[in-house]
C-alpha cells in the first residue's frame, strides 16, 4: 500500500460508472486509517532515465494565455502549461465530506480534465524540474497542492513559485526563489471549501422540500440577501418626517451676490418643523420691514477663512476598484473582475509583446514596494511638476483585517501609459486600465490645497451663512478625483466684514426625512466589506449568485429582495440565526485567516461551526412548515382557459404559470420583448431568445407561425436605402455600429456609427 501522508484528505479516482450504484470489480477503492490516506495500488509516476536529450523544466500555471506570455519570458529550457483552474474537487452528486472522521473530504479528479491531468502527468516525467506557479492566493496554493497530488510531488519540496506581476523582471525573480507549498494556506482553503459543502448539501436539500425544488442557500451569500431584506424592511417601516430650510439671496451695495442658508436662531441650530414657522422667519427676515420698524441695515457679521488639506486615497484593493468601477464606469463586480484578470494575465502590446498590464488583482493590501513609489515619483515630477509630489512618499495603513498577501492594485510599468497602450486594448480594458492607473499615480502626489470660507450675516436674531471654496492648489485632482468628490465647487466673492448687505428674496423650502437607500452593488461591496464577510476574491461571485438565484433582483442599480429572498431570509432567521448572521459569519471568516496564520487548525474551526450548525439543521428539520409562494399577478391571461397568468419560482429560475393550477397547467418562460414590431408579419414583437447551443438570437413572438430571425440585435430604426430593419453590432475596440439586416443592400456590410445621445 502506499501512503501518501497529507492530513485530513482522502481521494479517489473520478471513474465513469457504467450502471448505477454498481461497483466494477477491481475497480479503485479508498480505505481511510484514522491519521493517514491509504490510497489503492496505482503506477506511480516515475521520472524517464534518462530524460531526453531534449528535456525542459516545466512550470504550470493556471491560465493559457499567461502560460504564453511566461514561457516567452523563461526562454527555450522551459515549458509552460495551464491547468485551467481546479483539476480535482468534491464530488458533483455526493457530499464528499466525512464529518465524523475530522471533516475529511474526499476528492476527485474532475472528469472534463482527464485529457488534461494525462498531459500534465506524461509532461511531468520527461521534464527536468517541474514549478507550480497557480495565483499567489489561498485558492492558487490549493490548487499547486492537488497538482502536488497528481503528479506524486512532496509538497514540501522547493516546487511552488508565484508572480505578483506578469512581467519578465517579477517573473524571473519569482523563478529565483521557489519554495515549499504554504499547507497552512491550503487549509483554510479546504476548511472555506468544506464549510460551504456542508451548509449547501445540508441545508439546501431543506429548502427544497419545504420552499421549492432548485433552491440553494450559501453561507455567506446568505448573508448578503439577508442585509439586502433588513435594508428593505428599514424602507418599509420609515415615517418621513418634515421639516423646512430658509434661504435668502443678499445684495452688496456694489453688486456682489450672496446665497446663503438661516443656520441659527438666537444662537441655536435652526429647526423648522412646520410651513407656518418658516413663513414666519421668512417674513422677519425682509429687510425693508426690519427699516421701517427703525432696525439697522444687515451686515456681514464676520467673515472666517481656513486653509485645508486633502489628501488622495491609497491605490486600489478588489473592494475599492469594484466599488469606483460601479460608480464612475458603470461596471458590475463581475465584469470589473473578468477585465482586470484579462489586464493582469497580459494583453499584446505592439513591440512589447505580450505583457501583464497590472499587478494581481486580489488583494486587500494598499502596500506598494519602495521601487515602484520612486517611480511613480519620478513620473510625477517630469509629467506634472516638483510641485506635485509630496515632500515624503504617502505610505497608507492596511485595515486590522487585511491579509496583506500582496501589493495594492497597480500598473506594473509606468512606461505603458493608457495613450500607449490604448490602440491595443478593448474600450473597456482601457477604461479599468486608465481608471488603475490614474488612481496609483495619484496616491502619490501632492495633497489638494483649498481655502474654505464662511460669511456669516445677522439679521436680528437670525444668523445666515453662505459658504463655499477656492482651490488654491489641485495637487492629486489634476489627475484623478474619487466618485464620490465630483461635485462643482461654489467660489465666494471677496468680501470685509462689516459690508452693508441688502435682502433680495427669500425662500422657503419643504423637505422630508429620507429612507436609507437601497444597497447596490458599491455599498454592499463595501458593507460587506466593512463588516469583515467575505474576502477579495468573493465579492464578486457573491453580487452574482444572489441574482443568478433569483433572490435579488436589480432595479435602478439598486438591489431590491425578490418574494422568494425574502421568504428563505425569513426561514434562515427563524431557524438559523445563529450561523446565517452577520457577526458569525465575519468570526468565521477570522477563522479562516487564523488557520492560514498557524494560530488555529482545521478541524477545530470546523468543529467549533458544526456544534452550531447540527442542532439548528436539526430543529429546522422538524419545525419548519411548508412554504406556497403565493404567484405574482403578471398581466397576462392564459391562452388556453383564460385565467390571470402569474409569477412563479422553480429550479431553473422565473416563470409563468397559469393560475388556475392544477385544472390548467400551462408555464411560459419569461422572454424578454424588445417592444420591436416584427417586420415581417407584422404582428408580433421581436423577442431575445437563447438557441440550444446557448447563443443568443432575436426572433418573433409568433413563431411558429413567423420564422423572422436575426443573430444581431434589432433596433427599432429602418435602412434609408432598403427599408429594412438596422442592427447593432458591438465592438471590443471602437464605437458601436448600426447595419442593414438585408444582406443585399449596401448598408449590409458598410456601418454607420452610433450616436451616443
Amino acid at each position: 500500500m502506499l501512503e501518501f501522508p497529507i492530513k485530513r484528505t482522502i481521494v479517489i479516482d473520478d471513474k465513469k460508472k457504467k450502471g448505477r450504484g454498481r461497483k466494477k470489480k477491481g475497480s479503485d477503492e479508498k480505505m481511510v486509517i484514522k491519521g493517514t490516506v491509504h490510497l489503492p495500488e496505482k503506477q506511480p509516476l516515475k521520472k524517464m532515465d534518462p530524460l531526453p536529450k531534449n528535456a525542459k523544466n516545466l512550470v504550470i500555471v493556471e491560465s493559457p494565455a499567461k502560460a504564453k506570455t511566461i514561457e516567452r519570458f523563461l526562454g527555450s529550457d522551459y515549458k509552460v502549461m495551464a491547468s485551467r483552474g481546479h483539476l480535482r474537487d468534491l464530488p458533483r452528486n455526493q457530499f464528499g465530506v466525512n464529518i465524523e472522521d475530522n471533516f475529511t473530504p474526499t476528492y476527485t479528479n474532475m472528469f472534463d480534465k482527464r485529457k488534461l491531468i494525462e498531459d500534465l502527468q506524461n509532461e511531468y516525467v520527461r521534464s527536468k524540474t517541474v514549478y507550480l506557479a497557480t495565483d499567489p492566493d489561498r485558492e492558487g496554493e490549493a490548487i499547486s497542492w492537488h497538482l502536488a497530488h497528481l503528479l506524486d510531488m512532496d509538497p514540501q519540496t522547493s516546487c511552488r513559485v508565484m508572480f505578483h506581476e506578469i512581467t519578465k523582471k517579477a517573473v524571473l525573480a519569482g523563478m529565483e526563489h521557489p519554495q515549499p507549498i504554504d499547507l497552512k494556506k491550503v487549509d483554510a482553503q479546504q476548511a472555506r471549501r468544506v464549510l460551504d459543502r456542508i451548509v449547501g448539501y445540508k441545508l439546501s436539500p431543506l429548502l427544497w422540500k419545504k420552499v421549492c425544488k432548485g433552491l440553494s442557500a450559501g453561507r455567506v451569500q446568505s448573508v448578503a440577501v439577508r442585509l439586502i431584506c433588513e435594508r428593505e424592511e428599514e424602507i418599509k417601516a420609515f415615517v418621513p418626517e418634515e421639516y423646512w430650510t430658509v434661504e435668502g439671496t443678499y445684495k452688496t451695495e456694489d453688486g456682489l451676490e450672496l446665497h446663503t442658508e438661516l443656520a441659527k436662531i438666537d444662537g441655536k441650530k435652526a429647526a423648522i418643523e412646520t410651513g407656518d414657522q418658516a413663513a414666519a422667519i421668512a417674513s422677519a427676515l425682509q429687510w425693508e420691514k426690519g427699516k421701517a420698524d427703525g432696525h439697522e441695515p444687515d451686515r456681514i457679521e464676520k467673515v472666517e477663512k481656513r486653509k485645508r488639506k486633502r489628501q488622495p486615497q491609497p491605490p486600489f484593493t478588489t473592494s475599492t476598484m469594484q466599488q469606483e468601477c460601479v460608480s464612475k464606469l458603470n461596471f458590475g463586480a463581475k465584469k470589473t473582475m473578468m477585465l482586470a484578470q484579462q489586464l493582469y494575465e497580459g494583453l499584446d502590446i505592439g513591440e512589447h509583446g505580450h505583457v501583464g498590464l497590472i499587478t494581481y488583482m486580489r488583494t486587500d493590501s494598499v502596500r506598494i514596494n519602495d521601487d515602484m513609489v520612486q517611480n511613480a515619483r519620478d513620473f510625477i515630477t517630469a509629467t506634472y511638476g516638483k510641485e506635485y509630489i509630496p515632500a515624503k512618499p504617502h505610505v497608507y495603513k492596511a485595515k486590522q483585517s487585511s491579509q496583506d498577501a500582496h501589493e495594492a492594485i497597480r500598473p506594473t510599468s509606468l512606461e505603458l501609459t493608457p495613450d500607449k497602450v490604448a490602440p491595443y486594448l478593448s474600450r473597456d480594458q482601457l477604461r479599468l486600465y486608465t481608471l488603475v492607473w490614474n488612481r496609483f499615480l495619484a496616491s502619490q502626489m501632492a495633497p489638494v490645497e483649498t481655502e474654505h470660507m464662511t460669511i456669516v450675516i445677522m439679521s436680528g436674531s437670525y444668523e445666515l451663512r453662505a459658504a463655499g471654496y477656492t482651490v488654491l492648489f489641485k495637487g492629486f485632482t489634476e489627475l484623478y478625483e474619487d466618485a464620490k468628490k465630483d461635485k462643482t465647487l461654489s467660489v465666494l466673492p471677496a468680501i470685509e466684514a462689516g459690508t452693508i448687505v441688502h435682502n433680495q428674496t427669500i425662500d422657503t423650502i419643504q423637505h422630508f426625512t429620507q429612507p436609507p437607500a437601497r444597497y447596490t452593488e458599491a455599498s454592499l461591496i463595501k458593507t460587506l466589506e466593512e463588516k469583515g464577510i467575505g474576502r477579495p476574491s468573493t465579492y464578486a461571485p457573491i453580487m452574482d449568485t444572489i441574482q443568478n438565484r433569483n433572490y435579488v433582483e436589480k432595479k435602478d442599480k439598486q438591489f431590491v429582495p425578490t418574494e422568494l429572498g425574502v421568504i428563505i431570509v425569513d426561514l434562515l432567521k427563524k431557524f438559523f440565526e445563529r450561523i446565517i448572521n452577520v457577526s458569525f459569519t465575519a468570526h468565521m471568516e477570522e477563522e479562516l485567516d487564523a488557520i492560514e496564520q498557524g494560530k488555529d487548525t482545521y478541524v477545530h474551526v470546523l468543529k467549533e461551526f458544526y456544534d452550531v450548525f447540527e442542532p439548528e439543521m436539526e430543529a429546522a428539520e422538524e419545525g419548519m412548515e411548508k412554504v406556497t409562494i403565493a404567484g405574482q399577478d403578471s398581466g397576462e391571461v392564459c391562452e388556453l382557459c383564460g385565467a390571470p397568468m402569474v409569477y412563479k419560482f422553480g429550479r431553473f429560475g422565473k416563470f409563468l404559470a397559469c393560475s388556475n393550477f392544477p385544472e390548467c397547467h400551462n408555464t411560459k418562460a419569461i422572454v424578454d420583448d424588445l417592444g420591436i414590431t416584427c417586420p415581417k408579419c407584422g404582428k408580433g414583437t421581436l423577442i431575445r431568445r437563447k438557441s440550444k447551443r446557448g447563443r443568443v438570437f432575436y426572433g418573433c413572438s409568433q413563431y411558429p407561425e413567423c420564422d423572422f430571425v436575426l443573430w444581431n440585435q434589432p433596433v427599432d430604426k429602418r435602412c434609408k436605402l432598403c427599408g429594412s430593419i438596422m442592427t447593432i453590432k458591438h465592438y471590443k475596440k471602437g464605437p458601436d455600429k448600426l447595419f442593414c439586416s438585408n444582406p443585399e443592400c449596401e448598408n449590409h456590410k458598410k456601418g454607420e456609427e452610433v450616436n451616443e445621445e
